[in-house]
């Protein structure tokens, strides 16, 4: 577990990838890049508008949590895309549970369920 009081955090742009969030579920902290493990977003090329308008809606919540001040990153392995698998907390509470509290995330169930 790490204590991280990272610079702040914006959305990735294109090209090589350091320190951004690329949406609701997936960061880069110091070049690694982290899968939030215990949420699922909505995708940013979702299936229909709604589903990509709360994609935009939960990257931009993730972008104002994490820049709130320190977090811990708990690590849990690599998913099959080689993303780190970890929790992010601050307080002990986890971030992801705040997006999901706020309706702009799942508690990850392991598999991918539809928005639409």
């Amino acid at each position: 577990m790490l204590l991280l009081a990272t610079a702040a955090l914006a959305v990735c742009s294109p090209g090589p990838r350091d320190h951004c969030v690329h949406d609701g579920d997936t960061v880069w902290i110091e070049g690694e890049k982290i899968r939030i493990a215990d949420i699922e977003t909505p995708e940013l090329n979702g299936q229909c508008a709604s589903e990509r308008n709360l994609a935009l809606s939960a990257r931009s919540r993730l972008i104002q949590l994490l820049n709130a001040g320190p977090f811990t990153i708990s690590r849990s392995g690599n998913d099959r895309y080689g993303r780190t698998l970890a929790v992010l907390h601050r307080l002990g509470r986890s971030i992801g549970d705040q997006i999901v509290s706020e309706g702009l995330a799942r508690t990850w169930s392991g598999r991918r369920e539809p928005w639409c």
